[in-house]
This record gives structure tokens, sequence and C-alpha cells, in this order.
């Protein structure tokens, strides 16, 4: 089956600024399988949310009792969506190390045959690492036309993190190659994009709040040895001669993405898988390009563990004016957030952990 792709159509706010329009899809039932995230705690409370079922998957038993889930720096999310009479999957992110993610979808008994598309958030290794070894795997059990949507040329570039001293130590790149020998096709959108009917996507995020890109890795635009962001690619980025010098710039995620669902009745669930562009400027850009006003959830990395007191106590007062319902934290949203979530935000803090499951429904 071809992929349903929404148009954007452009439109101006009251300041005369275009922002990007689709007409996002909206669904009956949404589930989100936490696949893969930095712990599993068996012991985790069950307590359910009214319009949300949760589900906690605590040991194994039976034949399988001597293995558990796995859990490591990185995140990875199944999702199932129904519309209607039709149903679509889709894996978002693939956490670290491809043993970890292969484990904790045997466990499980996610029906890989079964997934419509794969998206990835951005390129860092903790959501890309365990990709080519999942496919590896997995491929020839999938569907013949699989897609790997992405939010654009950012993702593909080389990354590096500082070592001391000025020096940098490789951090990983998403190499088209490999995709292209696994028979994956990219979709880069820097505009939101709609997948399927079902599922859309921010496409960039632009930065027009408190909000700013916090320290993480350093970033290379170009090509090399035949892998890399290719600068010509980039829709509406004019790079400085620092940025096209092939050293390392500090990575501002240019193109990363959200991926979002409308549920009937609910709201949107925005799910921002680390977040590095601010969550709050992804909220707001979610309600921008889909029209819909109503956040029922917001999920995922928050890449808010390094920040500063200051700077979390600001954000905590713009994600409570935006009157968010729920809020999942994951990844790296930081022990410092949820103990301010849990003293500012607890009516909507749900936590999370490896192999929880949640099941939003009209």
């Amino acid at each position: 089956m071809a992929p349903a792709l929404a148009c954007t159509r452009v439109t101006r706010d009251a300041n005369g600024a275009e922002t990007p329009r689709i007409e996002a899809p909206v669904v009956d039932r949404l589930v989100m399988q936490v696949v893969l995230d930095g712990a599993h705690d068996v012991f985790i409370s069950g307590a359910q949310v009214p319009g949300i079922r949760i589900e906690r998957t605590r040991l194994m038993r039976g034949e399988r009792y001597q293995r558990t889930l796995k859990s490591e720096w990185g995140l990875s999310l199944h999702l199932e969506a129904q519309a209607g009479p039709e149903t679509r999957r889709y894996l978002l992110d693939f956490g670290y190390t491809p043993e970890a993610l292969n484990n904790n979808l045997d466990l499980l008994g996610i029906d890989l045959a079964a997934i419509d598309a794969l998206i990835l958030s951005h390129g860092h290794y903790d959501h890309m690492g365990g990709l080519l070894g999942f496919l590896a795997r997995h491929r020839d059990a999938m569907r013949e036309d699989l897609r790997l949507y992405l939010g654009g040329e950012d993702a593909f570039c080389y990354r590096h993190a500082p070592a001391g001293n000025g020096a940098f130590a490789d951090a990983g790149v998403l190499d088209r190659r490999a995709l292209a020998a696994a028979r994956v096709r990219p979709v880069l959108s820097e505009a939101p994009l709609a997948i399927d009917r079902h599922a859309f996507t921010t496409g960039a995020i632009p930065r027009a709040g408190i909000e700013r890109v916090l320290p993480n890795t350093f970033v290379e635009f170009g090509v090399r040895d035949g892998a890399g962001c290719d600068p010509a690619l980039y829709r509406n980025h004019h790079f400085t001669p620092a940025e096209l010098s092939g050293q390392p710039q500090p990575d501002q995620h240019l193109h990363e993405h959200a991926t979002c669902f409308h549920v009937r009745g609910r709201g949107l669930v925005v799910i921002t898988s680390c977040g590095h562009a601010g969550i709050i400027n992804s909220v707001r850009r979610a309600r921008q390009v889909s029209g819909a006003e109503k956040v029922y959830a917001l999920a995922g990395g928050f890449h808010l563990a390094p920040a500063p007191d200051d700077y979390l106590a600001r954000v905590m007062a713009e994600l409570k004016a935006l009157d968010v319902q729920h809020v999942f934290p994951m990844h790296c949203s930081g022990a410092n957030f949820l103990e301010a979530a849990k003293r500012e935000i607890p009516q909507a803090l749900v936590l999370c952990t490896t192999g929880s499951r949640f099941t939003f429904e009209a």
C-alpha cells in the first residue's frame, strides 16, 4: 500500500508569520508501548488514569522466566493507531543497541510483520543505534515497501561527543547506503507530514520561546567517505562559514521532529522522543500545524536532565500554562524534571518504564 501523505498548506498567524498547516488525521484509538527506556521497574504502580488504560510488564512467566526486559540509555516506542476499520503500526526510534531492542520486541510479542512504517526522531545514537541490527534480524519478515520517516537532512549528519581538551569522539552517523542495502526508503520532510491517515509529524520545530537547545553533541555538516549530510539539501538554512568548515559545531538539531496523534474526543498526543528543540516549542508546533488546541498527552524524552534549576522552573511554568492533561516523561527527561512534576503537576504525571503500555481511546 502506498503511503498516504497529506499536503501542506501555508497560513499566516496574527503577526503575519507563515505557519505550515496540514489536515491532521484523527484516530479513535492509540496504543503506546514503551519497548525500550532507561529502566524496567517490576514494582511500578499499575494505578489507572481516567481515560487511559495502563498496563505494566512485570517479570516473564512460564518458559520465559529466565529472561527479562533489557533497559539502556535510549528510547524505542511501538505505536498502534486505529481510525475506523483501519489500523496502522509504527516503530518510533530504536534504542542504543540492537541486542536490547530485539530482546524486548521478542518478549513483548510485537508482530514486526505488521509494522507499516518506521520513524526516527533525530540522528542521535541512543535513538538509532539499534536500527541496523534490528533490520538485519527482522527485515525479511517485514513489508517490502518499508519506509523510514525522518524530519530532515540533519538526521544524516556525522555527530561527535566532546572528549576533553578540545578533542572529539565519534558519536555515530546514519548511513544512507546501509538503509538502501536493507531496502528501506527514507522519507524526509522539514514540513509537517501526515502518515497513512493516522499519524503526523511536526516537521522542523521553530525556537520561538524561552527554550534553547541544552548542551549535547556536536554536529558536522558535509559529506565525507560516502556518508554525512549535504548542506545543499536543506530547505531554509543559511550555513555560516564555521558550519561549512567541516569542523564540529554545537548541535542545534535543526530538523528534529515530534510524532503526533489526534485522538478523537481527547486531543493531541505529542511524542517528543528527546525534545532538544524544547517541549513547549514542540507542543506549540503540533497545535499550530494541526489546528487542534487541546493537548491530551505529552510523552517521551524532554532533555531536561542537564537543565539548570532556573531554566527548569521557567519550562515548568510554561508547561502548566499549556494545560497538558497527562505528562509521560521518559529517557532524558531527568530526575530533576520528575521531582518538579511531582511537586508542580502531580495530577498530570504518569510514570513510565520499559514495557509499559498506554491506551488512549475516544
